[in-house]
C-alpha cells in the first residue's frame, strides 16, 4: 500500500507528459539470459561447437606435392599480362565484348598452375576426402579427362561434381591422363553413398589395376564396370574416380570378381581399408567425380539386370488424427462432419459420378446460371444442403475442381 500511495503522489507532482511515460511502464518484465552486450553471438556459439583439438584432429597429406612452376614460365606469363594491360586496343575490345580468348590455352595454363588446388577445394566442399579417406587427403596433381560416349559426336564429360544421368553413363567411360611408359597405375571408381548392406562402406563400380602408363585399355580388369544406380527418392549420389600410382606390380587377386558381377554385396568396398593395406605401394594422384540421380532406366536395370525389386525411398506420412464421434457436434456442418469418418476414395467417387451426370460426350454442357444467388431454394430444404448447392452454383468446392 505504501508503494502504491508513493506512486500516486509522485504521479500528481509530475507533468502530464511525464505522467504518461510513468503509466506506460511495464511491471514484472525481466530480461531472459545475459544482456546483448555480454551474451555471445550466434557465430561465437557455432564456433565453440566446432572446436577441435589440433593435436588430435588434423588432415594428413598422403599424396604428392604440387610441382612448382618454372621461373621462366612465370616470367613469360607476367610479361604477357603486362603487355595485354598496356595495350589500349585490348582494353577497347574487352569493353566491346569482341576480345577473343584461346580457351584451350587457358585450360592448359590452369592445369599447369592452380588446378590441383581448385579440385582439392571443390572435393573438400563435397566431402569426398572425408568419406573416402577419413582424416587424410591428397592433391590431384595428375589431371584426368573422363567422358562417356552417348551418340555420334556427343559425350558427357566428368569434371568436379557435375550432374550426369544414369542413362548417359551406361557404358564404361574413356579415361585419359599423361603418364610415362614405364609406370603402373590403378583406377578405382566407387560411390560413398547408398550402400544398402553396410552404410559405412561403398560400392565399387569399376576397378582397373596395373595400368601400363596411360594405356587404360591394356589394364587388368579386377571388377567390371557397373553403371550408376541411384534409387528413387534419395537425390544425388557421388561417383568418384581415384587414380593411384604404383611403385611396383601388385597382385589384386583377392579383389577380382567374375564378369559380370551383378551382386551388389560382392561389390562392397572401403577405400580407406584398401589404401591402408597397400599404402606402401600406392599413392593417390588423380581425382574426378560427378553426381547422378534417378531416371527411368534405373528401374529397368534393377528389374532386368540385377533381378531384384527397385528400392524406393519415400516418407510415410501418418494418417490425420480424427477425434471420436459425438452426438451433437457444435459449429460444424452436417455433411462435412460425416465426411470425416468416410473413406476419401468413396467421397471422391461420389463427386466424380455427380460430375459425370452433367457431362455428355456429344453434347455441349449447360451454361452456368447468370445470377446464381437469385435462384430461390425450397423452404423445407435443410441449411447444410442449401450451402452445398450454393457452392456448386458459384463453382466452389471439390466437385468443381475435378477436371
Amino acid at each position: 500500500m505504501a508503494n502504491s500511495r508513493s506512486l500516486w503522489i509522485l504521479g500528481r507532482q509530475l507533468s502530464p507528459h511525464s505522467k504518461i511515460r510513468l503509466d506506460q511502464i511495464r511491471h514484472g518484465h525481466h530480461i531472459r539470459g545475459k544482456p546483448p552486450t555480454i551474451a555471445r553471438t550466434l557465430k561465437q556459439r557455432l564456433d565453440s561447437l566446432k572446436e577441435t583439438d589440433p593435436t588430435v584432429s588434423f588432415k594428413v597429406n598422403i599424396g604428392f606435392n604440387v610441382p612448382k612452376t618454372a621461373k621462366e614460365t612465370k616470367a613469360i606469363w607476367i610479361a604477357e599480362r603486362r603487355d595485354v594491360r598496356l595495350n589500349p586496343e585490348s582494353e577497347k575490345q574487352a569493353r566491346n565484348k569482341s576480345l577473343l580468348v584461346d580457351l584451350d590455352r587457358v585450360k592448359e595454363t590452369w592445369l599447369e598452375t592452380c588446378s590441383p588446388f581448385d579440385i582439392h577445394r571443390i572435393a573438400e566442399y563435397y566431402g569426398i576426402f572425408q568419406d573416402l579417406f577419413g582424416d587424410a587427403y591428397f592433391m590431384p596433381v595428375v589431371p584426368m579427362e573422363i567422358h562417356y560416349e552417348m551418340e555420334e559426336d556427343t559425350f558427357a564429360r566428368v569434371h568436379t561434381g557435375n550432374v550426369i544421368k544414369p542413362s548417359e553413363a551406361t557404358d564404361p567411360p574413356i579415361v585419359k591422363y599423361k603418364a610415362r611408359e614405364n609406370t603402373l597405375w590403378t583406377l578405382v571408381m566407387s560411390t560413398p553413398d547408398g550402400n544398402m548392406q553396410n552404410s559405412s562402406n561403398e560400392y565399387c563400380h569399376w576397378f582397373l589395376g596395373n595400368i601400363p602408363g596411360n594405356k587404360v585399355e591394356d589394364a587388368e580388369q579386377i571388377v567390371d564396370y557397373l553403371r550408376p544406380i541411384p534409387p528413387r527418392g534419395v537425390g544425388y549420389y557421388r561417383y568418384t574416380f581415384v587414380l593411384y600410382k604404383q611403385n611396383q606390380h601388385l597382385d589384386y587377386a583377392e579383389y577380382k570378381k567374375l564378369k559380370p558381377c551383378l551382386h551388389l554385396k560382392e561389390r562392397d568396398w572401403n577405400t580407406l581399408e584398401f589404401y591402408r593395406k597397400h599404402q606402401d605401394h600406392l599413392t593417390p594422384a588423380g581425382l574426378a567425380f560427378f553426381q547422378s540421380d534417378w531416371d527411368p532406366t534405373v528401374k529397368e536395370f534393377y528389374h532386368f539386370a540385377l533381378g531384384t525389386e527397385e528400392p524406393i525411398f519415400q516418407y510415410d506420412f501418418p494418417k490425420p488424427y480424427i477425434r471420436p464421434q459425438t452426438w451433437f457436434p457444435k459449429k460444424e456442418s452436417f455433411n462435412h462432419y460425416l465426411d470425416k469418418y468416410r473413406d476419401p476414395k468413396e467421397i471422391m467417387k461420389e463427386f466424380l459420378l455427380k460430375k459425370l451426370q452433367k457431362v455428355h460426350p456429344f453434347k455441349e454442357s449447360k451454361p452456368p446460371l447468370k445470377y446464381p444467388n437469385a435462384c430461390a431454394f425450397d423452404r423445407d430444404m435443410p441449411s447444410w444442403l442449401k450451402l452445398e448447392m450454393t457452392k456448386e452454383r458459384l463453382g466452389w468446392g471439390r466437385i468443381n475442381d475435378m477436371k
